[in-house]
């Protein structure tokens, strides 16, 4: 486990992409065929420019969007830094994995990734079939 990771996740690998639409959805659709991991996280390429690419690429690699998280995520931050409206982050499935975008910012990655973190947990239980559809995630 590294540090800064919440709910005790793991990192079980990591890469730098070039943006570039086509590599980066063979990489989503590579690990998520793999079912070496539960959850991909994508920092990077969410914006409004030429070489901002992510959200194409993850929306060719996902079965599925979650539109759920990535409008959690604009909406904590809308309000600080208004720039986040601008975000066209996505979420979504490919088989038994959750992909999310995350703003390219460290500060960023940080941040929206704490606003989602308390549904992980529940949300890849879920997808690995560990949680029933309709039963609240345990308090603690």
């Amino acid at each position: 486990m590294r540090a800064g990771l919440p709910g005790g996740f793991e990192v079980a690998s990591t890469a730098i992409v070039p943006d570039d639409a086509a590599r980066i959805t063979a990489l989503i659709s590579t690990l998520a065929d793999s079912r070496a991991v539960d959850c991909i996280l994508i920092s990077g390429g969410t914006g409004l420019g030429a070489r901002d690419v992510t959200p194409q690429a993850t929306q060719a690699a996902i079965d599925y969007e979650v539109p759920g998280i990535p409008e959690a995520m604009r909406a904590a931050h809308v309000a600080r830094i208004p720039s986040a409206m601008l975000s066209r982050a996505v979420a979504g499935v490919r088989k038994h994995t959750l992909v999310v975008d995350l703003p390219g910012s460290p500060a960023g990655a940080r941040e929206s990734l704490a606003v989602i973190a308390e549904v992980l947990p529940h949300a890849l239980g879920l997808l690995r079939g560990d949680v029933g559809e309709h039963k609240p995630p345990l308090q603690s």
